[in-house]
């Protein structure tokens, strides 16, 4: 005996130290080498070191210079490659299988025991046996139902081995067979009470989708957006190099008019100062050019065609605006059927329903009502014994009626509440979204039209600015102007030109998002979307 209990000791501090290491591998693992230094140390950024000389150095990949894009293809690329898009796709597998797991919950399982006991009492006649070994093994499957309770089957044998005398059977073989019934009649009663996870589970899978519909629309209607955005940096780009040559020619007719004597060298001086200007506009257009196709880079996210490669992006769609007449009540109809932020707090509702449904029941006094019933076999050995199991010679019956009334049910009337102030909230939150996507929808009819008639208006001044431009110049070349006349008209011609091209991609960003808030996607090509499994 004191080697046993030396040997249970000794496997107790080795499963011990073995836990002791375990742990502390863990605490290894969160705090690896080098985070003191990047958490309490600041470097000092050296330009010098970053340079392009640096870079000069590595060896040269070959990369697309220029790539023409449309808008149907930068709308492909976003829904292929956009990372957003990727990890939303996810989502609904992920929600898909949280419905799995709350299912799961009504799956059988399978238990199985076994036990020996051998017992040495003192007795105080000689019809008791004093040792008995007693052997017991117990097989059975629980069916959880979904009315709530539980049905067991269940079959034990054991093995009894006494020294009494007076044994008839030593040893005795018995097998028991059972099925018993567990069934709650007022709380936890009920199909759509114990599916109420299921249900809830449903909801949010839902939701998900929604959501993911939703981020789809989103992306690549900001895509759209920050298409015509670069469509717009590219034209405005050649309006300051248009602008640019212009003054060029300027300065080289004011350098011709010197030379003749029929100009005074100001004239010359004031021509340079309109290019050195212009250059600068050249440099900031560029500048914005480039976020620009940065921004898109990322949406587009196409292998190959990262933020940092050279590759320069070139729209090939036109703006071609179209005016619309719309009739506003269908618009808000049709955004109010297909906004998802809409779908989402009904299925929110529907939820909170549901939670509702189900508090209540849980008010209810539980009441359980058990039934057993049961065969019994015995013999001189297992065979015997299960034998007279077969022949169900000796059956049992139980009955068993269990109540539990709560004294004042607080708790549960307290949870009741809150779901029901959560659900009434909700409701009026849903008509606030619903205002607040009308007020949407009409802003964005409204930019929709400002924006045409800023196209009108921009091309108008467009005409009369470039009259204007060639009026200041034949005054120059006649005499009767100065260079800095016609290089404020050149500026005034610019500046409508851009205004023209802004008003353009405007409106043509104005339909993506009466689009977006009607919850659809401008175009005639349809999406269809199907979850992503990793």
């Amino acid at each position: 005996m004191n080697k046993f209990l030396v040997l249970i000791l000794l496997a107790s501090v080795y499963f011990g130290a073995l836990g002791c290491t375990e742990v502390t591998n863990k605490n290894k693992f969160h705090d690896y080498e080098g985070v003191r230094r990047r958490t309490r140390q600041i470097d000092v950024l050296r330009l010098e070191e970053l340079s392009k000389a640096a870079a000069d150095a590595a060896e040269p990949t070959t990369v697309e210079k220029e790539i023409s894009l449309s808008l149907e293809e930068c709308r492909a690329m976003t829904l292929e490659n956009n990372l957003d898009i990727k990890a939303q796709l996810i989502e609904p597998s992920i929600s898909a299988k949280r419905i799995s797991e709350q299912e799961a919950k009504f799956e059988s399982a399978f238990s199985a025991s076994g036990s020996f006991a051998r017992t040495d009492t003192p007795t105080s006649t000689a019809l008791d046996g004093s040792r008995v070994d007693y052997q017991r093994t117990d097989y059975g499957v629980n069916l959880p139902l979904r009315t709530g309770g539980t049905v067991t089957f269940d079959l034990a044998q054991s093995r009894t081995k006494t020294d009494n005398v007076f044994s008839t059977l030593n040893p005795s073989h018995s097998s028991d067979f059972s099925i018993s019934l567990s069934q709650p009649l007022l709380r936890n009663a009920g199909n759509r009470v114990n599916t109420h996870s299921i249900r809830l589970a449903g909801y949010q899978s839902q939701m998900v989708d929604a959501q993911t519909k939703l981020e789809i629309i989103r992306t690549v209607a900001s895509a759209d957006r920050w298409y015509w955005r670069l469509y717009a940096a590219r034209r405005e780009l050649e309006v300051r190099q248009q602008q640019y040559e212009l003054a060029q020619t300027q300065l080289e007719q004011a350098r011709r008019f010197v030379e003749a004597g029929e100009r005074s060298q100001i004239e010359v001086i004031r021509a340079e100062a309109g290019v050195a200007e212009r250059l600068e506009g050249i440099i900031m257009s560029e500048n914005e050019l480039r976020d620009r196709e940065r921004e898109l880079k990322k949406l587009l996210n196409k292998p190959g065609l990262t933020m940092r490669t050279p590759t320069v992006l070139v729209p090939v769609s036109e703006a071609d605006p179209v005016h619309y007449d719309l009739d506003y009540d269908s618009l808000l109809e049709h955004a109010l059927a297909n906004r998802m932020e809409l779908l989402e707090m009904e299925l929110q509702i529907a939820s909170d329903a549901s939670t509702l449904a189900y508090l209540e029941n849980q008010m209810l006094p539980l009441v359980t009502l058990d039934y057993t019933y049961n065969i019994n076999g015995l013999g001189k050995s297992r065979g015997d014994a299960f034998d007279v199991l077969v022949d169900k010679d000796f059956e049992d019956h139980r009955v068993g009626l269990q109540m539990l009334v709560p004294l004042g049910n607080g708790a549960a009337r307290s949870r009741k509440l809150q779901a029901f102030y959560q659900r009434q909230q909700r409701l009026v939150s849903f008509q606030n979204r619903k205002d607040m996507i009308e007020l949407e929808v009409l802003n964005a009819a409204d930019q929709l039209e400002a924006n045409w008639q800023r196209i009108l208006a921009s091309q108008q001044n467009a005409i009369l600015t470039g009259r204007q431009y060639e009026a200041e110049k034949r005054q120059f070349e006649l005499g009767l102007g100065t260079s800095t006349d016609v290089l404020n008209a050149q500026t005034a011609l610019a500046n409508a030109q851009s205004a023209e091209i802004s008003a353009l991609a405007e409106y043509q960003i104005a339909l993506v998002d009466i689009a977006y808030a009607t919850g659809t996607l401008l175009g005639a090509a349809k999406v269809d979307w199907e979850p992503s499994v990793p």
